[in-house]
C-alpha cells in the first residue's frame, strides 16, 4: 500500500538537495518513490500547516528531479531529491514523498 508525507520547505529557491529521512516507513533502495512539489502560502499570524493545507498551482514553477530512496540494515529509511524553484524571490514549497512498494525486478537495455 502506498504511503505518503509532506514536507514544508521555507523560502526556496534556484536548485537544491534535499534529504528527507522517514521513521517508520518501509523505505528501502528498491522501493518505489513519487515526489512532488507545489507552492503553499503561510497563514497569516502563523503556519498553520498540516496535510489539509491548501497548495497553489499558480505562480513560480517548482519541480522535483533525480529522487533516489534509500534504507536497509546500515542506513536511515528516507529520500533524496532535486528540488528546483524558478522564481526570483524565495518561495514556499510543500513537496510530497509518496512511497510505493518495492521494485520486483529490473532489466538492463
Amino acid at each position: 500500500m502506498a504511503r505518503s508525507f509532506r514536507v514544508f520547505y521555507h523560502n526556496q529557491k534556484g536548485r537544491s538537495a534535499k534529504n528527507v529521512n522517514l521513521t517508520g516507513f518501509d523505505i528501502r533502495n528498491s522501493s518505489a518513490v513519487l515526489v512532488t512539489a507545489a507552492l503553499w502560502t503561510p497563514v497569516e499570524g502563523g503556519f498553520h500547516l498540516g496535510v489539509d493545507t491548501r497548495l497553489l498551482v499558480h505562480g513560480s514553477d517548482v519541480w522535483i528531479s533525480n529522487m533516489v530512496p534509500h534504507g536497509g540494515p546500515a542506513e536511515a529509511s528516507g529520500v533524496e531529491f532535486m528540488l528546483h524553484v524558478d522564481s526570483g524571490e524565495p518561495v514556499d514549497v510543500a513537496v510530497t514523498i509518496t512511497v510505493f512498494e518495492p521494485c520486483e525486478g529490473n532489466t538492463v537495455v
